[in-house]
């Protein structure tokens, strides 16, 4: 079957900010952007993934995206890098807060230094971002911010405490928000993968073992690739949602 997807003209020129952009689902939000004709910036620590992202982006003919290097648990920094996209690309009016870091870890060896790292690497850049982009929505008279949550905590997963408590955290945020920024016209979502295909997950996780597993487990029986989330992140970006606030979107081929 042939399969042909969405083009969004609200997104034409749109300008965009992905975090934690430069490989994974990341990296297939700023393809699917940039495709669209969006004024994309991302952010990441990842020299190297986003110089070769930017390259495959230029083989296609697309302008290439901006990347800012920025360790998003400097707050600082953040806040710094969110007002570099704006003078440079014009007012983000739409915030993509995808970037997080899933490392295993057992709850006996937890201590307090490393459960505050996991909160600044999985939840609290998300709100820092959004506090620094609001005011550009604001002023344009509206945005979409898209959160990102996980299954991980609504299948019960364990093995890595610290990072289910900030997924969890994600959602609550998301409403919370919503509710803060609707009165200006600015939406606010979580999306919650499933277990989505990177090379990532592929290389540390994957084992034939896994995958039977994760099929039973799904109602459709194929494995999630980052495409299949980025295309819900275009629609939630894309005026065609505009009414969609404060709602979880799972991308997990029927598996919760």
């Amino acid at each position: 079957m042939t399969q042909v997807f969405a083009v969004y003209p609200s997104l034409r020129d749109r300008v965009v900010l992905v975090t934690g952009g430069a490989s994974g689902i990341g990296a297939e939000e700023v393809t699917q952007l940039a495709r669209q004709g969006a004024k994309v910036a991302f952010l990441d620590i990842a020299d190297a993934e986003a110089s070769v992202l930017i390259d495959n982006l230029r083989q296609e003919g697309l302008p290439p995206p901006l990347y800012l290097t920025c360790d998003l648990r400097d707050v600082t920094a953040l806040q710094a890098a969110i007002a570099e996209v704006g003078r440079r690309l014009g007012a983000i009016t739409v915030l993509v807060n995808n970037a997080a870091n899933d490392h295993r870890h057992e709850w006996e060896d937890v201590t307090a230094e490393y459960w505050d790292e996991r909160m600044a690497t999985n939840l609290r850049h998300q709100f820092f971002a959004i506090q620094a982009v609001a005011p550009m929505m604001r002023a344009a008279g509206g945005g979409s911010i898209i959160n990102f949550g996980s299954i991980s905590w609504h299948t019960n997963q364990g093995g890595m405490p610290a990072y289910t408590t900030a997924k969890a955290a994600v959602e609550g945020l998301t409403k919370g928000m919503a509710r803060d920024l609707g009165p200006f016209g600015i939406r606010v979502n979580t999306v919650i993968p499933g277990w989505v295909m990177t090379q990532r997950q592929i290389d540390l996780w994957l084992t034939p073992e896994a995958e039977q597993d994760l099929l039973r487990a799904q109602c459709l029986k194929s494995k999630l690739l980052p495409a299949d989330v980025a295309r819900v992140v275009l629609f939630l970006a894309a005026d065609d949602s505009r009414m969609c606030t404060s709602q979880l979107w799972v991308v997990d081929a029927g598996r919760m």
